[in-house]
């Protein structure tokens, strides 16, 4: 049995005390909430905090509120099964219930958090081990060691970006609340992520994710497939997030946006240009999932081989345009061509 390390858990009650003690204690303590990524991390040593400062007896953290005209703000601390139940959510943005309802297992959203899942650590085959098999190995530079596994040769970590809720909430426009020991800010979604396996948020070391904001909801549709061996618990492999906002049967605007590819969500913003001022026809839609597959380099870090995900790229973008179009062939989010 692996057994967790010895810590020290301190309650706040309120998000600014959050912020505060992580200041307090620096580099020795970690944020924790559901918990349902962290623990097992702490167990194989890849995380190693001395002090966790807890968030789920923060009230403010958690709930849906206001509108489909005035846009939702969703607390971080709001569990994943929430997210994917909620009637408004699922009506104006389907794209993030679905995302919310294909993360890990139905017991773990219960647990885990959207800011949870909006902030979960990278991936990767040689990181995501026991503290005992990544020894054997000599470590990777993620964690212990000074060499990325993956690429030997790069002075970076490529360990990927492994959120189901990360691509759809960029490609939406969201925004999120950050609270600091120094003040609290509102950012873009794009502005939390660094293309970087190690350094991946931009977020401050004490700034806790307190909000997520949802734009007005009005003309914008949205679909979310994610690629993964088994049909629950495992990480995406492969999330693609599209969002388009229609007039008609004309895209007026649109994002596309892909998970597990790169450090970091890999927006496709050629193959969303293409769209713009379109009509959705069979041969756009070819069109644009070729355009979509160029910003996707996966590697060998992952779950099944990097040709063939960079391959499925192409196939689900396809999909999740012709699912927005009303074309959905009947394939499955789980199903590959």
């Amino acid at each position: 049995m692996i057994r967790l390390p010895s810590f020290t858990y301190v309650v706040p009650r309120t998000v600014e005390d959050a912020a505060r003690l992580m200041a307090e204690h620096g580099r020795e303590a970690m944020l924790v909430a559901g918990g349902t990524d962290l623990y097992p991390n702490m167990k194989r040593r890849q995380f190693e905090p001395k002090v966790l400062v807890g968030l789920r007896g923060i009230q403010a953290l958690r709930g849906v509120r206001g509108s489909a005209s005035s846009g939702w703000t969703i607390g971080a601390g709001t569990t994943l099964s929430a997210v994917a139940a909620h009637p408004d959510i699922a009506r104006d943005f389907p794209a993030l219930a679905t995302a919310a309802g294909l993360v890990s297992s139905p017991q773990l959203r219960n647990m885990g958090t959207i800011g949870g899942n909006v902030c979960v650590d990278t991936r990767c085959n040689y990181y995501n081990q026991s503290y005992e098999w990544r020894k054997a190995i000599g470590f990777c530079m993620k964690k212990d060691g000074d060499i990325c596994l993956v690429a030997p040769g790069s002075s970076r970590c490529w360990a990927v970006s492994s959120s189901d809720t990360a691509p759809v909430l960029w490609a939406l426009g969201a925004r999120l609340r950050l609270v600091g020991a120094g003040g609290e800010r509102t950012i873009p979604m794009a502005a939390l992520y660094r293309d970087d396996g190690i350094e991946y948020l931009a977020k401050q070391p004490d700034e806790v994710v307190a909000d997520i904001l949802l734009p007005p909801a009005k003309g914008w549709r949205s679909a979310y497939l994610k690629l993964r061996r088994r049909g629950s618990f495992d990480f995406p492999v492969l999330g693609v997030a599209v969002a388009l906002r229609m007039e008609g049967e004309i895209v007026r605007d649109a994002r596309i946006v892909l998970g597990a590819v790169a450090s970091l969500p890999r927006p496709a913003e050629k193959a969303a240009a293409a769209l713009v001022g379109q009509r959705l026809t069979r041969d756009l839609i070819a069109r644009v999932a070729d355009l979509a597959a160029g910003p996707a380099k996966p590697l060998d870090n992952t779950d099944f081989t990097h040709p063939y995900r960079k391959k499925v790229t192409r196939v689900f973008v396809a999909r999740a345009i012709a699912a927005i179009a009303g074309r959905h062939d009947g394939a499955t989010s789980e199903e590959v061509a």
